[in-house]
């Protein structure tokens, strides 16, 4: 699961300009990252997942929120 974890994270930081494709990699990826840590396996791999995850939900929701706010100044 940790492995998912670090996959999902890189995948989700290269798919972040994507809206909700990249979010929803980068929720799973958070999601897989803390259940890793909290089990304790393969730490190095589920932090990096983890990070990777948020940064991408983050990167995500400023994308999103761009397009809305690009749409709305143009009054589509």
């Amino acid at each position: 699961m940790a492995i998912a974890a670090l996959v999902l994270g890189i995948l989700a930081v290269a798919f972040g300009w994507v809206p909700y494709f990249g979010g929803i990699m980068g929720l799973l990826a958070t999601i897989f990252g803390a259940v890793c840590i909290k089990k304790r396996i393969k730490l190095g791999m589920a932090i990096t997942g983890l990070v990777c995850g948020i940064i991408a939900l983050t990167w995500n929701v400023v994308v999103i929120v761009a397009l809305i706010e690009a749409a709305r100044t143009l009054g589509l």
